[in-house]
């Protein structure tokens, strides 16, 4: 697996960068063939936060990519909290691949057939809602979102004619995903 370190605003010594390697190392237990690891630290500068050493850590493989992102006082806290974040989304993956590939229905205590999508820990649609996409700038679409009150805006780019998504950031400002 090949790790990428950075740092913004924290010095990220040669055994942080070992014990970084030798915990992502590990991450290949739960799925084989994760080819890359882009780790990233930062330090909070709001005085209020306790926990300001940050850790974020994207995994790439199987055409997958699984990100996790932990807080600590400590950088190495925050590194074992998001290697415990990956391990159980990296295993739920793996579990999700071999239940695609080896199908099986759960039976219930009853005797009945459970119906398909009954899995506790599986996200259902619960709602569709349909709308009409206006072509519009991002700024526009970002205004829109802010007016709505949600996290996200689906629209459609007035000058490429694609379906975009503007969103709200944990840093607070605005990303823009374009599609292709």
């Amino acid at each position: 697996m090949e790790i990428a370190i950075r740092g913004r605003n924290v010095e990220v010594s040669d055994s942080l960068k070992d014990a970084v390697g030798d915990k992502l190392i590990r991450l290949q237990r739960f799925l084989e063939g994760m080819e890359r690891a882009e780790v990233r630290f930062l330090e909070e500068r709001n005085p209020r936060i306790a926990e300001r050493e940050v850790c974020e850590v994207t995994v790439h493989g199987h055409g997958h990519v699984v990100r996790a992102r932990a807080s600590a006082p400590e950088l190495l806290v925050a590194v074992d909290r998001v290697v415990e974040k990956l391990e159980h989304r990296l295993a739920r993956l793996k579990g999700k691949l071999l239940g695609r590939s080896h199908p099986r229905r759960p039976v219930h205590l009853d005797g009945g057939q459970a119906a398909a999508g009954d899995d506790a820990g599986d996200p259902q649609i619960v709602r569709t809602k349909q709308f009409a996409i206006k072509p519009m700038t991002a700024e526009e679409a970002a205004l829109q979102m802010q007016l709505l009150g949600h996290s996200f805006f689906l629209f459609t780019d007035a000058d490429t004619s694609v379906a975009s998504v503007v969103y709200r950031r944990h840093d607070g400002h605005v990303g823009v995903i374009e599609g292709t």
